[in-house]
């Protein structure tokens, strides 16, 4: 089965999209695995499949693996190439592009400076809606990880966030303390953790651990989650630029319970490819 795609990035988190809708393909894990292998295969933070809706509402339906295979909620960098592959596709010629996701609609605008600004939903706070273990909500929680306690908020922007206040980004223990939080015991569904400095109310520095994908480049619904979490701790405003490794995504949130988070950042294409499965 010969598969044609197209290699994305979004500040450097890389992606493989598929059209699966003028293709028809079917994907084991198993399949996604090897297709993400660096050496091997393809290599990638995430998949990326384009489909026709099940909504009648909706332009297309948005599917989203990690590297090792699992299929997870939302990728706001993913969703920033998804509206500018379906736009070089010429799946369609909007500007405005309503999607389905896994936990609902997304709106991605194509803005005429060409950065992609993404509507990412209200966040969900409650630990029942994140999932997460805890006796009731709370902008900050303790969790014992590794022989120490740790302070972290946490949140949901469509998938499982910790967020943690760091001194120096740079030298957070990310390696150790990324996956130990991932799959720590409070978090059913694991979860992706960051780990952001802050410099100013509207400047903040964030590295991220990504469930299923280890630490990338960029994370579009990381960043959204530490602002979040920021705006809780009283320590943002509601408009900040986050630097990531990969570059800069500029994110604002209200406060509201209703709001939405809303994340603008570019996302390019790197090159055109096929491959046999």
């Amino acid at each position: 089965m010969l598969v044609r795609f197209t290699k994305m990035h979004g500040l450097g988190n890389d992606f493989m999209v598929v059209d699966l809708v003028t293709q028809r393909i079917r994907l084991s894990e198993d399949k996604v695995r090897r297709l993400a292998d660096r050496h091997m295969g393809v290599g990638f933070d995430q998949l990326l499949l384009v489909e026709p809706p099940t909504n009648p509402e909706m332009d297309f339906r948005y599917r989203i693996y990690n590297a090792d295979g699992s299929e997870v909620e939302h990728c706001g960098n993913g969703a920033r190439c998804f509206a500018r592959f379906v736009r070089d596709k010429r799946l369609t010629n909007k500007d405005v592009i309503a999607v389905e996701t896994a936990k609902g609609k997304a709106l991605l605008t194509i803005r005429a400076d060409n950065q992609i600004e993404v509507d990412m939903g209200a966040p969900a706070l409650s630990p029942a809606a994140i999932p997460f273990i805890a006796d009731g909500q709370a902008a900050v929680y303790s969790l014992d990880v590794n022989n120490q306690r740790v302070q972290i908020s946490a949140v949901s922007m469509g998938n499982p966030h910790a967020v943690l206040v760091v001194d120096d980004v740079d030298h957070a223990p990310v390696e150790t303390l990324g996956p130990a939080l991932e799959s720590h015991p409070r978090f059913p569904a694991k979860a992706n953790i960051g780990f952001m400095q802050i410099i100013s109310p509207t400047q903040v520095k964030l590295r991220v651990y990504e469930r299923g994908a280890g630490e990338t480049m960029a994370c579009g619904t990381g960043a959204c989650a530490a602002v979040v979490a920021g705006r809780l701790r009283g320590l943002l405003g509601d408009s900040v630029d986050v630097h990531l490794p990969g570059g800069v995504l500029h994110i604002s949130w209200k406060g509201g319970k209703e709001d939405s988070v809303m994340m603008t950042g570019p996302a390019a294409s790197v090159f055109e490819g096929q491959v046999f499965l």
